[in-house]
């Protein structure tokens, strides 16, 4: 029988360290120089046996830092397919549901503080609301978390007009709007939000949203644009929601459909 490569005894040494909890989740592995002594290996042998953790899951490099133990996490299910008069943000905490919650009801959504700004929109918002570039835009953008795990991060932009108009000046207040932005707009301005649209696209994480997420430099990103109308089919907001791809996953329902289910022998959500 032939001899399993060094490489691989390593990692599975390592990986029986993760399994035991000796290494836990989200602890950073020894350094390569400590791992090369205490396996008297080469570089090359403690990095193929990385390599291989990394490919199994079990770790994640991250530059500057080095290996970590891959935190698991029981992804987050949002449906996106709300009704659209309550449809605030592309997530709203209070409507979302997530594998876990079966077992552990004590894990609440927490939304930070908004960061209320006025900017001058990026091509892809000022696309959405019909605007020019050189306009201006009021940004209400807020971090979310599910039982002190970050979840999303979320921008709403507004055309600047709503304020200066007089009608809605809550818009620019760094607080909570209780009854929610949708309807306070319908409230204040007689704007209802009749339908929406989602875009949603993939791309790997910058640098705020790796650091905030604590990801990997080579981990993906959901972005969710979802431009919501008036009854004139005018959009009157953008909502821009990150969302880190290794703990949300998300359900659209058509028609009359029954909630989802998670019980354990269930393969179908």
């Amino acid at each position: 029988m032939a001899q399993i490569p060094m490489y691989q005894q390593i990692a599975e040494d390592l990986r029986a360290q993760i399994g035991s909890g000796a290494l836990a989740p989200g602890s950073q592995l020894p350094t390569e120089l400590e791992l090369r002594e205490k396996y008297e290996a080469s570089r090359n042998t403690i990095r193929d046996a990385i390599k291989r953790l990394t490919g199994m899951g079990l770790v994640e490099t991250r530059p500057g830092q080095g290996t970590f133990v891959t935190l698991k996490i029981d992804p987050f299910v949002t449906v996106l397919s709300t009704a659209p008069e309550i449809a605030g943000g592309s997530a709203d905490p209070e409507g979302a549901t997530y594998l876990s919650e079966v077992s552990q009801k004590h894990r609440t959504a927490e939304v930070g503080k908004p960061k209320v700004e006025i900017q001058t929109p990026g091509a892809e918002v000022a696309r959405r609301l019909r605007l020019t570039t050189e306009g201006q835009v009021i940004s209400r953008h807020q971090e979310r978390y599910i039982g002190g795990i970050p979840w999303s991060l979320q921008t709403s932009f507004y055309p600047m007009e709503f304020v200066t108009s007089g009608k809605a000046p809550k818009l620019l207040m760094a607080n909570d709007i209780e009854e929610g932005a949708v309807r306070y707009l319908e409230q204040a301005m007689g704007l209802k939000q009749v339908g929406y649209r989602d875009w949603i696209t993939a791309r790997g994480p910058d640098d705020n949203e790796q650091k905030f997420f604590t990801l990997a430099h080579d981990a993906t990103v959901f972005v969710i644009f979802r431009t919501g109308f008036d009854q004139t089919g005018k959009p009157m907001r953008v909502t821009v929601t990150i969302f880190p791809a290794d703990r949300n996953q998300f359900i659209v329902n058509t028609g009359a459909v029954p909630g989802p289910q998670y019980g354990d022998d269930d393969d179908e959500a």
